[in-house]
């Protein structure tokens, strides 16, 4: 039997709904591991039957790395406003900014191509597919920029 608060601790690591996680540990048979795998293979899943739908908002962002001498312009699309003003979209697309500053992707398939600066286990694309399943909205990179002093 999947207990509350292995469903707590599930949806505190990914951020995803108290149903998606009970369904996942569930069919993992209560192994959180399994459940994660499980919930990542899901959200590529859901990316890619999201993939026709229309980019038509987005939210764009700034990162200023400390000493001022690395900055990153990023463009974070999605399909409304209402996921592009959400403050969680808005942290993706900063912590995805801040990745670009310090690991220099030549383009959007390197990038997403990439572990994670923040969690090695993790592409920039699994990020991307997490933000797909956690809003339900497609969600794409669009153009990003890194400057550099040196």
């Amino acid at each position: 039997m999947i207990t509350t608060q292995q469903i707590k601790e599930l949806r505190e690591q990914t951020g995803l709904s108290i149903m998606q996680c009970k369904t996942a540990l569930e069919e993992a048979g209560g192994d959180n591991i399994r459940a994660i795998a499980i919930l990542k293979e899901k959200g590529a899943e859901i990316a890619s039957k999201k993939g026709g739908r229309t980019l038509g908002a987005g939210t764009v962002v700034s990162y200023i790395h400390s000493g001022e001498t690395v900055g990153v312009m990023l463009e974070l699309l999605s399909e409304t406003d209402f996921v592009a003003k959400n403050p969680e979209f808005k942290v993706v697309a900063k912590d995805i900014a801040m990745h670009i500053a310090a690991m220099k992707p030549a383009d959007t398939t390197e990038l997403l191509g990439q572990p994670f600066i923040k969690d090695p286990s993790k592409t920039i694309a699994d990020i991307i597919n997490g933000t797909v399943q956690k809003f339900g909205e497609r969600t794409e990179i669009g153009q990003f920029v890194r400057y550099s002093i040196n």
